[in-house]
């Protein structure tokens, strides 16, 4: 009965092993693409008087996710582009970034949400 039971349990670790770098690249795939769905709507919600701010907007992926984590950075390399974000002194806000995450996060955690449940 003993060896019974740790046979189930070595099985489950066998699909669960295997189950990571399937469900790693699902999740991979998901912030991928919300990531430059972020990107751009940033780049449509950046007010324009150059469009340098626009056109600086871009989006850095690290990793994979499949065996370690990912992580995009989405965000303007323009100097002034917090400023633009979160107004200065002399300068009210006009946010651009903000919206564009909060428009997308639902989507990014019902689809981590749906993978972990097919894990399930």
């Amino acid at each position: 009965m003993a060896s019974s039971d740790a046979s189930e349990f070595h099985g489950l670790a066998v699909k669960l092993q295997r189950a990571s770098a399937q469900v790693g690249a699902a999740a991979a795939a998901a912030v991928r693409k919300t990531a430059f769905d972020i990107e751009a709507d940033a780049k449509a919600l950046a007010p324009v008087d150059t469009g340098n701010l626009r056109n600086s907007i871009s989006t850095d992926i690290t990793g994979d996710g499949r065996f370690g984590a990912i992580t995009a950075d989405i965000g303007p390399t323009a100097e002034y582009g917090a400023f633009v974000e979160y107004g200065t002194s002399r300068m009210g806000p006009q946010p651009y970034m903000a919206p564009a995450f909060e428009r997308r996060e639902p989507t990014l955690t019902a689809a981590l949400e749906q993978i972990g449940e097919q894990l399930l």
